[in-house]
């Protein structure tokens, strides 16, 4: 499976409600957070809540540097193929089981080796990993790995208590960070409490957090101006100008390091036998066929931002000499004649929120003008993110959530 990027970096938006007297924060996800184990999680809303429950080696800043979280600080051997973390000594899990280097070996080793972990590609060049004494962790990596501080700065650096391994670490997460988990019902709330023996949790003033995941963007506005939620995450654009003017509202627009692309199956199981994925002249005819300013403009309210390589304005390896011809419908049929089609068809495979329904069905406009018959499966967060991975579609939404080193939104 390989991304066709007919990307849009969305802006990020968040709307937060005036400050309660209560120590409950209330927030509003766009979708439901799959598996909460950092070894196997794959989508972006849980990466909202890892950021409350589970600590890492390391931690970014917004202007996206390195800096210390777990690991007080590291070192790199001069042929950069040893990588050595020295451990701070008052982190603990939430079990009470001590965050040393043997635990964080532990972790390093399941992500690296367990059977389904989507861990695996991150840290392919560490060879091995050593905990010589209770502070100090040695990496050694088959090659210099100019990207690996910044994969252990995700999920591949988050921390869970190794005497969960063989229980149910996804379901009852148990990790370091500055709240533990309390429970979770699918599809309706995630609550992590304050947990005490944070190393840190002076610096943390709530003492509960609810995560509800609510798809539909309208309802979810509607909850923060109830007064049911705190905070949401993704204002509908359409909606954005009267967040802006409620006075009892902020809105905080962000361009993120993500994007939205559309992925073509290419080798994933019987769906791959599709035009698109036999024939690149297809998948250029596609590419032509989808014209991202009018995406912006009438979906994106002009916010958005088209997208035309994998790297947002925000990375430092966007190239702004990139140029790309915009669209071409008669090109594009062009190329599918040249390829032996005078017509083609598939389906494409999204998420049941507003605006991915509303940014299909422009694709699906454009494609029709331009040779395509496309036919519009809009599924659950969920059950999209089980298609993508067994292979069950042939044309499927991909939301990247970006990383801090571009080599992560390429491989």
């Amino acid at each position: 499976m390989r991304k066709l990027c007919l990307a849009m970096a969305m802006a990020g938006m968040l709307a937060s409600g005036l400050a309660q007297a209560q120590s409950t924060l209330r927030i509003g996800l766009q979708d439901d957070p799959d598996v909460l184990d950092p070894v196997r999680a794959r989508t972006f809303v849980g990466r909202i809540v890892f950021a409350s429950l589970c600590d890492k080696l390391v931690d970014i800043t917004p202007d996206l540097k390195i800096v210390p979280q777990l690991a007080q600080s590291w070192t790199i051997s001069p042929d950069n193929k040893v990588l050595t973390f020295k451990l701070r000594t008052d982190a603990v899990f939430h079990d009470g089981t001590p965050v040393n280097a043997a635990a964080v070996k532990a972790n390093l080793d399941r992500a690296r080796t367990q059977a389904d972990s989507n861990r695996k590609s991150e840290l392919a060049t560490v060879a091995s990993v050593e905990a010589p004494d209770a502070e100090t962790v040695v990496l050694h990596l088959s090659e210099p790995d100019a990207s690996l501080l910044s994969q252990l700065s995700d999920r591949a650096g988050m921390m869970m208590s190794p005497a969960t391994f063989d229980k149910d670490p996804g379901g009852k997460p148990v990790c370091s960070g500055p709240y533990q988990f309390k429970e979770r019902v699918q599809n309706d709330r995630i609550v992590l409490e304050k947990f005490p023996k944070y190393w840190d949790a002076a610096n943390y003033h709530f003492d509960r957090l609810v995560f509800t995941p609510i798809p539909d963007t309208t309802v979810r506005l509607n909850n923060l101006r109830a007064g049911d939620l705190d905070i949401i995450e993704r204002v509908a654009p359409s909606d954005a100008k009267a967040v802006k003017d409620d006075k009892n509202l902020r809105l905080a627009p962000v361009t993120g390091l993500g994007f939205q692309s559309i992925s073509v199956n290419l080798a994933n199981g019987a769906r791959a036998d599709n035009p698109l994925a036999k024939d690149k002249r297809v998948r250029q005819a596609l590419d032509l066929a989808i014209d991202r300013d009018v995406l912006n403009q009438v979906v994106g309210e002009g916010m958005f931002q088209p997208a035309y390589q994998p790297f947002p304005p925000a990375s430092f390896a966007y190239n702004t000499a990139f140029e790309h011809k915009g669209r071409d419908p008669k090109k594009a049929q062009a190329l599918l004649k040249e390829a032996g089609f005078d017509r083609v068809k598939f389906e494409i495979t999204f998420g049941n929120n507003t605006t991915m329904q509303q940014v299909f069905e422009l694709v699906q406009a454009m494609g029709a003008e331009a040779g395509f018959d496309i036919t519009l499966r809009p599924v659950e967060f969920a059950s999209l993110q089980a298609s993508l991975a067994r292979g069950d579609f042939e044309v499927g939404q991909n939301g990247w959530s970006g990383r801090v080193d571009p080599s992560g939104n390429i491989h």
